[in-house]
């Protein structure tokens, strides 16, 4: 690596990682206390229900979401800064998977209006319109699991280059690629083996739960670093 040094500022590590926090708390709302709450599994005349007695709710939930896809991109642009030293090609396509997560998951985001569209509408019977709004919610699952395959890889490779770099907590390397694969199981577990990745949720994700948060604390920490470009 040239002998280039650059400074990483406790704002910009302290920033990214508010960032990194307000995402996790976002997306653990959105998930548990509003779907969570309104959809009910294998009911789709239940879940209809519900929808329709809180769309604020559930509009609010479709907000959060949205949120935190705003909230990645100042996390993106600062993880590539801090990991492009150790080694450029990898930090990029990190940064690059992300992005795509990130497209990815925006663009989901419209199955979640299709319920209140369809409960809003007389062009279908009840029955039909709460079968087409639960399928909606069941695709926006499935979406999702597909765009945290991209997050996946990027979660193992930003970990391979902490771990990697002599600079940054080797421990905290290991728990953001432990984080990576619990993606990487749950979301290929979800496309292929739809009965086990009920068996496994949502216990698979609690590594990725705590190697994030672990993460973002740290980076919320603003610990000053100089790496070398």
């Amino acid at each position: 690596m040239p002998s280039i040094a650059s400074h990483i500022g406790r704002r910009e590590l302290r920033a990214a990682g508010l960032c990194y926090l307000a995402i996790i708390a976002l997306g653990l709302w959105s998930e548990l206390f509003v779907r969570g709450q309104l959809v009910v599994a294998g009911d789709a005349a239940a879940t209809a229900q519900r929808i329709a007695a809180h769309p604020q709710l559930w509009r609010l939930g479709i907000l959060a979401d949205l949120l935190m896809q705003v909230l990645d991109l100042p996390v993106i642009v600062v993880l590539w800064r801090l990991l492009r030293p150790v080694n450029e090609t990898l930090a990029l396509t990190a940064t690059g998977l992300n992005l795509v997560q990130t497209a990815v998951l925006v663009g989901n985001r419209v199955q979640l209006l299709a319920p209140l569209e369809l409960l809003a509408t007389s062009a279908f019977p009840p029955g039909q319109r709460e079968a087409l709004a639960m399928l909606a919610v069941h695709l926006h699952g499935q979406g999702f699991g597909i765009g945290l395959i991209f997050f996946g890889f990027a979660c193992v490779i930003r970990g391979a280059l902490i771990a990697a770099s002599g600079v940054l907590p080797r421990l905290l390397g290991g728990l953001l690629v432990l984080a990576g694969l619990a993606y990487l199981l749950n979301s290929f577990a979800l496309l292929l083996a739809p009965d086990i990745a009920k068996w496994l949720f949502p216990t698979v994700l609690l590594p990725a739960f705590f190697g994030e948060l672990l993460f973002a604390l740290w980076l919320t920490a603003g610990r000053p670093l100089r790496v070398m470009e």
